[in-house]
């Protein structure tokens, strides 16, 4: 198994500091070259949504990424990768141009949503798939304000939708990546091998 983790801004080394611990072999994605590698799938961090969308764009990376994403290729997104996965977007100004995003699932995402007295809380939710409480570390974060019959919610906290999933694009409001416990990144991990299960009967 190899990972790709998009390494343009935000909270990568610390994906692969995770990955690593798991045993799991991973590379940066920073220009096209990288993306060609071979990869069975695709960890984007926490960070900035529109810096990331707009280097996507830049760096020829935003078509490549999108068409792999929504031929199969198993994606997991943190915070800012929610908000470049969701098809729509709260928040942004009415005035300035709609920033780049991916746009692969189902769901409208509203961003900085906890605003700044709210801005970085850490707590304990159910998470659906995974036994006990895990661990949420949320900064500035958005959550999911609509989401569509083909997205499975699978955590919430104090009525917010913060963790979902669409067949093999998996999403967390929260940063998982910065606390020690690994079991989200497990669960992305089994997505992971389960479709390369199902590309290697096909």
């Amino acid at each position: 198994m190899r990972i790709a983790v998009l390494a343009l801004q935000g909270a990568f080394l610390e994906h692969e500091m995770l990955l690593n611990k798991l045993g799991v072999d991973c590379f940066e994605v920073r220009q096209l070259k990288d993306w060609q590698q071979e990869k069975d799938g695709l960890i984007i961090p926490g960070g900035e949504s529109t810096t990331q969308g707009k280097l996507l764009r830049e760096l020829g990376l935003l078509d490549p990424i999108r068409e792999a994403i929504e031929g199969g290729l198993p994606v997991f997104g943190t915070c800012a990768g929610l908000i470049l996965l969701s098809q729509k977007v709260e928040g942004n100004s009415p005035a300035a141009p709609e920033p780049p995003r991916l746009g692969t699932m189902s769901m409208t995402a509203a961003r900085n949503a906890y605003g700044r007295q709210l801005g970085s809380f850490h707590t304990e939710a159910s998470f659906k798939g995974i036994e006990g409480n895990i661990p949420m570390t949320f900064i500035r974060a958005p959550y999911i304000a609509h989401a569509s019959e083909d997205v499975e919610i699978l955590a919430t906290v104090d009525g917010r939708s913060v963790a979902a999933r669409q067949n093999n694009q998996l999403v967390t409001s929260f940063h998982p990546e910065l606390d020690m416990d690994t079991r989200v990144h497990e669960y992305f991990l089994k997505i992971v091998k389960r479709s390369e299960e199902r590309f290697s009967r096909n």
